[in-house]
């Protein structure tokens, strides 16, 4: 696997990342299914993922978060989030957030979710 660095932050990414849009309800139904691609996808190399809140109404979050169990610290996981800032539902503002835990819990994911630098 070919992997890519991440900004300036340190973290170098794969090339490919796994997205799980079609986790859940919009596609694939069968959970252990999906665990099992997240996981062959980890095998492989892939250390990004993206996910986001609204697919499958979070079902695909829920599964990633099973996939997950116990692996978390080996992967940086991209999501989005949607907040309604407008009094019609169709005018939202979407925001793009990229996670990846350390051994501290700090850094410059951390610290650029806090609006840091």
């Amino acid at each position: 696997m070919e992997y890519r660095p991440l900004g300036r932050t340190g973290v170098h990414v794969s090339k490919l990342c796994l997205g799980t849009m079609m986790f859940g309800a919009w596609g694939n139904t069968d959970h252990d299914d999906s665990i099992r691609i997240i996981h062959r996808a980890l095998d492989a190399g892939i250390n990004f993922v993206d996910t986001a809140d609204v697919y499958s109404a979070g079902e695909s979050e829920e599964i990633v978060g099973k996939a997950l169990k116990g692996r978390r610290d080996e992967i940086v996981l991209a999501t989005k989030f949607a907040v309604d800032t407008s009094e019609t539902p169709t005018q939202t503002s979407h925001f793009s957030v990229l996670s990846r835990r350390t051994s501290r819990d700090r850094g410059p994911a951390r610290s650029a979710m806090r609006g840091g630098r």
